[in-house]
């Protein structure tokens, strides 16, 4: 990736830069694996990014929206994701959130709860409509990934047991107001061992299989969530996910039935490489060790500090020999550190760091603690 490294110069820092030209560039591959199945849907999962360029460019390129919020599916909308490729999800959605979604119109409710059901049949029985509802279910299949972000195992908040699947879906069908179209699932984030995928492929084989012994043959659409992940270590080498094996393993071990539609939700494989935080230098500091002090902290970028995750840090400006630093932040918190013992050119004040791969869960998991304010957010397109 290349930075507009002299107009940043001039901007004040900390600010988000996404490259939108690779954002196109990982958008066209999806719809380029996936042209070839024409029931496969994929939905952005905004939770990932908001900026509203970003949106905007993913919008425009046919995707749907994958929304965990009804103030997500406001800004979809108002973004241009058409509402009837809107997917909801989430354990806690509140009497607005519902109405909201009801009033336009969306795809589906991805329901993770019988009270849930409940609630939507009653509210949308009040406004004379009917709620198109998939079941989120818990398959019980653990992933390669941090525990933080692992979601499909029993002990998770997320999902309705498997052994109430039939008694949810018998439930459902004697409702008036609610129309049962599908399964849905999600095992976990930054996945990057297929087989976790082909274990999610097996399970739901044994699921459909027992509901259509069951004489349940009405699953119109079957959902796989997302999960995809990134190359934090060599962004540059990989700036574009290996979605070929990732559809490719659906494609091979899902058994769909006629006519099913497979839809999936992909976050952080669509925008994750496109976004980089860029920071200034604001001390060297030698003490038993050396610090680079820079101007972002985790109020800007909170997973190093949340999850323990990396992100590849680049000096954008120098070009001496290296040394070895803690990249840090200025926040109160000791757990304000975005690398330890790191390898990089000999970074002096005022250098500009960018930090990698900051395009999925950066920004929009920004806060203002310590008072700080939000960072700026720029694009590829404002330095043309």
């Amino acid at each position: 990736m290349t930075f507009p490294i002299e107009q940043f110069q001039k901007l004040q820092t900390p600010f988000y830069y996404y490259d939108t030209e690779l954002l196109d560039a990982t958008l066209r591959e999806i719809h380029s694996q996936i042209e070839a199945h024409p029931n496969y849907h994929v939905h952005y999962a905004v939770k990932a990014c908001t900026n509203a360029t970003v949106l905007r460019h993913i919008a425009q390129s046919g995707l749907g929206a994958d929304c965990v919020s009804g103030g997500e599916i406001r800004t979809c909308l108002e973004a241009g994701f058409p509402a009837d490729q809107v997917v909801y999800a989430g354990v806690g959605k509140s009497d607005w959130e519902i109405n909201l979604a009801l009033e336009a119109g969306i795809f589906c409710f991805n329901v993770e709860s019988i009270p849930e059901l409940e609630v939507i049949n009653q509210l949308a029985q009040q406004k004379g409509k009917v709620a198109r509802v998939a079941f989120r279910i818990n398959p019980n299949v653990g992933a390669h990934t941090h525990a933080n972000i692992t979601t499909g195992l029993s002990e998770n908040k997320f999902g309705i047991d498997m052994a109430d699947m039939e008694r949810v879906i018998v439930m459902a069908q004697d409702m008036t107001n609610v129309e049962f179209i599908g399964l849905h699932f999600h095992i976990g984030s930054q996945l990057l061992v297929m087989d976790d995928y082909v274990a999610l492929c097996h399970r739901i084989n044994e699921l459909q299989d027992r509901l259509e012994a069951q004489g349940i043959t009405s699953v119109a659409n079957v959902n796989v969530g997302g999960g995809l992940g990134i190359d934090y270590q060599e962004p540059d080498e990989h700036p574009i996910p290996n979605f070929k094996d990732y559809f490719a393993v659906f494609a091979q071990y899902l058994n769909l039935r006629d006519g099913q539609q497979l839809h999936f939700e992909l976050g952080r494989a669509v925008v994750g490489q496109c976004g980089n935080l860029v920071t200034r230098v604001l001390y060297v500091k030698l003490a038993h060790k050396q610090f680079a002090i820079v101007d972002a902290g985790m109020t800007e970028l909170i997973r190093p500090a949340l999850y323990d995750a990396y992100h590849k840090v680049d000096n954008l400006t120098s070009h001496e020999p290296e040394q070895v630093y803690d990249v840090v932040g200025p926040i109160c918190e000791s757990s304000d550190v975005f690398v330890k013992d790191y390898t990089m050119p000999a970074t002096r004040r005022g250098d500009l760091i960018a930090l990698r791969s900051a395009g999925a869960y950066g920004e929009i998991m920004a806060s203002c603690y310590n008072c700080r304010p939000l960072p700026k957010a720029y694009c590829t397109e404002d330095f043309k």
